[in-house]
């Protein structure tokens, strides 16, 4: 699996949500906050995207032609209207045909027509993988006139499985929108000159750095020290430290800490493999140095962070998403008997009151038991009526 992929992967929280939008001007609607990241396709007609008055970037209204996408990186709340002088008004119900996952909202008056198709994506925003967190706060991609094919291409799939739904559509069309982020964000990389390239959109490119990385995602559980990447890298040991750090934003050991850690928290959400089989797949020697090193991640034991999951992915109700990205950073309260840094065997009613998502404390990400220097609610989306999500947590 490529980084990208891998890194997104690494963020779900959900499937994605989304709703056609039909608006006759006049017409404009005042959408809140998402649960992750919000995105909208232009199927034909134009409008424009208006930031928020209170809004804390300062935007300027974008406008929006046939075609075009945007990528909401944080979920803002913002405006979508005919017109930027166009009052907005109160969100509207989606209303869903049985059985397809696609609501629908028509507004307006009798003016020229636009039809977009509007959304979130679930991402897990209280541990943002660094190569989002440094994605601007609004992606613009128009696709007219050859740009972006392989994107085109995909808004056109979306645009006719939406205006002309046939047998298999219902489960075309969230395939798409899924595939659609990865589309969007590897545009967005693309469009970087490499000149003007900085952060992790150099560093996907970049001859020593890129390697280095694959070595990484490729292999979590070898033991890597700064010397066998710098080696894959083709640079010194202290010139491939300070390029890696300058281009990703952390060190090499502090990344591979990361990784480890990322990787470790998405099996315990996802599988029922065992502690040692999860120490060993992510490069620790033992359960013991494993659970150590991820309870000074995450603040909990692995096994408290897994049971955590399975709570809120078994919550009734519209609430995944919502539950992974507003849980509190509070430290759980170790169980009595229970040493803080061995690995969790408390019983499964044991309290769970630390989140999946608690920040990490940059202090502690160190490696641990591996060769080395250490230098290491969705929410409905207004007048788009979207969903808490469509079918389900993962």
């Amino acid at each position: 699996m490529d980084i990208l992929t891998e890194a997104l992967a690494s963020m779900r929280t959900g499937h994605p949500a989304s709703v056609r939008t039909d608006g006759r001007a006049p017409w404009a609607l005042r959408l809140p906050p998402v649960a992750g990241a919000g995105f909208h396709v232009v199927l034909y007609g134009t409008c424009w995207l208006v930031p928020l008055e209170d809004s804390p970037t300062r935007l300027k209204p974008i406008p929006l032609a046939p075609g075009d996408v945007v990528f909401l990186r944080d979920g803002r709340g913002h405006i979508l209207a005919d017109h930027p002088s166009t009052p907005p008004v109160a969100p509207a119900a989606a209303r869903y045909r049985e059985g397809s996952p696609i609501g629908s909202v028509t507004l307006g008056g009798d003016g020229p027509e636009t039809s977009l198709l509007c959304g979130n994506y679930h991402l897990d925003q209280g541990r943002p993988h660094p190569l989002v967190r440094q994605l601007p706060e609004v992606i613009h991609l128009p696709t007219r006139h050859g740009r972006h094919p392989e994107l085109s291409a995909a808004v056109q799939l979306l645009g006719s499985e939406l205006e002309n739904p046939r047998i298999g559509s219902d489960g075309i069309v969230p395939t798409l929108i899924d595939s659609l982020l990865l589309y969007i964000l590897r545009a967005w990389l693309e469009d970087q000159p490499p000149a003007e390239a900085r952060g992790w959109a150099a560093a996907l490119g970049d001859r020593a750095v890129a390697p280095a990385l694959s070595a990484i995602h490729d292999d979590p559980s070898a033991q890597w020290s700064v010397e066998s990447l710098a080696e894959r890298a083709g640079l010194s040991r202290a010139a491939f430290a300070r390029r890696f750090t300058t281009l990703v934003g952390e060190p090499p050991m502090a990344y591979l800490t990361r990784w480890r850690m990322t990787t470790a928290a998405r099996v315990l959400r996802e599988t029922d493999a065992p502690l040692t089989t999860v120490a060993a797949r992510t490069g620790y020697g033992s359960e013991f140095t494993f659970a150590k090193a991820f309870k000074r991640e995450y603040g909990l034991a692995p096994g408290g962070y897994r049971r955590r999951a399975r709570a809120v992915r078994n919550a009734p109700g519209d609430t995944c998403a919502a539950s992974v990205d507003s849980m509190d950073s509070t430290p759980a309260d170790t169980p009595p008997g229970t040493p803080s840094d061995a690995p969790d065997n408390a019983p499964d009613n044991a309290p769970l009151n630390v989140p999946l998502n608690a920040p990490p404390d940059a202090t502690d990400r160190v490696p641990v038991d591996m060769p080395g220097d250490g230098a290491g609610g969705p929410t409905a989306l207004a007048g788009a009526g979207v969903r808490g999500r469509s079918d389900g947590c993962p």
